[in-house]
């Protein structure tokens, strides 16, 4: 994989360990801790995309595609609730995958009308489904979750299905997949270029195609996380924001 900008030579592995752990000291509870999954997957069909909490049952990935497209363009508030709403309206598992694939969208869409933009989630949703179950026989991702596939190929086969994009890709990967992957969302995005990061008509996609490339791996899924807290909660670096800001303080110091 080649970035969209090659002569792009930020961030170097050196600014991006600085901005780490400028995050970490700042950041309420420290560096966020990236649980790798168990490798034996054989077991796994049933289970949920909820962490584990000292069970060995591994995260569900189709279900954990499902959970990322619901939460798109929407507050964690209505994407729990239209979560919530699609489980209890078709249940989980396999069987559930295959209920929801063959119900009218519209049932799909009223199940989820809590988290905005429904009709296209439903459509989103159902065409992953009937995509998987057409590519592997059954409404089953769990083969992601083993060693001999490498994250390129995991993250390939993820945007290979219409709807789900880079951004939606990396979470799972991170999230439930326990991999190193760094995802740009609106936050990451918007500190990428503070940070000059990123060239300044650079768009999302093609600023994680970058990043992906100059960011550590090992720092890749704390600082996504550190990023998006400090985005939320730091008024000191919005547009035209006011108030400290610890990485526009660094800024300033790097640049005198």
């Amino acid at each position: 994989m080649k970035s969209p900008y090659p002569l792009f030579i930020r961030p170097t592995a050196e600014e991006t360990r600085v901005v780490y752990a400028l995050l970490a000291a700042h950041t309420p509870g420290g560096v966020p801790i990236l649980h790798s999954e168990p490798k034996d997957a054989s077991d796994a069909g049933n289970s949920t995309s909820a962490p584990r909490t000292g069970s060995s049952a591994l995260p569900n990935v189709l279900d954990s595609v499902i959970g990322t497209i619901l939460s798109q363009n929407t507050s964690s508030q209505n994407y729990t609730r239209a979560k919530s709403c699609l489980d209890a309206t078709f249940g989980t598992g396999e069987a559930a995958f295959g209920r929801m694939a063959n119900a009218e969208v519209g049932e799909v869409a009223r199940a989820i009308k809590c988290g905005g933009l429904a009709n296209k989630k439903a459509n989103t949703i159902q065409t992953l489904l009937k995509s998987v179950k057409a590519k592997h026989g059954k409404y089953n991702l769990q083969h992601l979750h083993t060693e001999e596939i490498p994250n390129c190929d995991a993250m390939r086969e993820l945007v290979s299905y219409k709807g789900v994009g880079p951004k939606t890709a990396a979470c799972v990967l991170s999230f439930c997949l326990g991999r190193q992957a760094f995802a740009v969302d609106t936050h990451v995005f918007r500190l990428a270029r503070m940070l000059g990061w990123v060239p300044e008509d650079a768009n999302p996609v093609e600023a994680q195609a970058h990043l992906e490339l100059r960011i550590p791996s090992e720092l890749k899924y704390g600082l996504h996380v550190m990023l998006v807290k400090h985005g939320r909660t730091c008024r000191g670096c919005r547009y035209e924001g006011k108030g400290s800001c610890p990485l526009k303080a660094w800024l300033l110091e790097r640049n005198m």
